[in-house]
């Protein structure tokens, strides 16, 4: 294979670093709700990917069948639901345990398939859990010692981890007939619709925001979605699915050390603690899954 002119790995440290934005770019936006940030990130998402869709992609839309339009607003809907839940989250806890707990996301995601394609766990995989499940226990209990309100964000960050599964479960069939773009397209496209009604109903406030929230929506919807994620699928090219996968997870490390800089919110020595055998136990689950097959973390633009 031809060597790449940028680094691959310079590539996905940029990734993990955009992708480390996310939580911090929400928790700036103090005067918007979570299903508001959610609405207007994936708003502006939509906008970006439109002119591509257009000019590039729209012949796509033929193969989609009914079934796979159902799955698509499927995944659509559990993608609005992760980032109102992920988000709100944030709210209540502290960057490094709610971005800890959803990046549990490959596992759930392998215990799905467990349920629906009987798919076997390893020792290995068994083993690699069970430290996940240590690191998660660790994260909860000093959490709850330091207020109840943390212990519940941390619950939402958990629920925002399962429904972000879900959509991934329900869009991967769709990927494998379209381009990343155009599946990437519709289901925030459906999002926005979730979410644009669901935040009518609620009375939301939709526009009398003050500037630097308008700029903290569009960077959310251009440094974690696109530059994060488009960087990762890049570097699928010249390095392993596992590679990635593991870098991916590397996620609440940089996110953590953003909340110390910018926030000024020091962790715990639980939320450390906890959240270091968290990352090793779904280090050691990625590499004791990848072994068989492709790892089950997905890549696409969620976070």
């Amino acid at each position: 294979m031809r060597q790449s002119a940028f680094n691959p790995k310079a590539a996905v440290v940029i990734g993990v670093f955009s992708l480390s934005t996310s939580a911090i770019f929400a928790r700036l936006a103090t005067e918007a709700s979570a299903s508001i940030i959610a609405n207007y990130r994936l708003l502006f998402a939509v906008l970006l990917l439109l002119p591509f869709v257009l000019f590039h992609y729209k012949h796509e839309f033929k193969r989609i069948t009914a079934k796979n339009w159902w799955l698509s607003i499927l995944a659509g809907s559990f993608l609005a639901l992760f980032f109102i839940l992920w988000f709100e989250s944030l709210n209540h806890t502290a960057v490094t345990s709610s971005v800890v707990l959803v990046s549990l996301q490959p596992l759930f995601a392998f215990v799905g398939t467990y349920f629906l394609f009987g798919e076997r766990f390893s020792s290995g995989a068994i083993i690699s859990m069970l430290i996940v499940f240590l690191g998660c226990f660790i994260i909860g209990f000093g959490d709850f010692r330091l207020a109840g309100d943390a212990l519940y964000g941390d619950f939402l960050a958990l629920l925002g981890a399962i429904a972000v599964t879900i959509y991934f479960l329900a869009g991967q069939p769709v990927r494998k007939k379209v381009s990343l773009i155009t599946h990437t397209f519709i289901v925030y496209g459906v999002s926005v619709i979730i979410l644009t009604l669901f935040n009518l109903i609620r009375q939301e406030n939709f526009f009398s925001y003050p500037a630097n929230h308008w700029w903290i929506f569009i960077g959310l919807a251009i440094i974690p979605t696109f530059l994060g994620h488009s960087l990762f699928n890049w570097s699928l090219k010249w390095l392993s699915t596992s590679t990635i996968s593991m870098a991916i997870v590397l996620e609440p490390v940089g996110a953590g050390f953003l909340a110390f800089l910018i926030l000024n919110e020091a962790p715990t020595w639980t939320q450390l603690l906890g959240g270091a055998i968290t990352i090793f136990g779904l280090l050691l689950f990625i590499l004791s899954t990848s072994r068989k097959h492709k790892v089950t973390i997905s890549t696409k633009n969620y976070k």
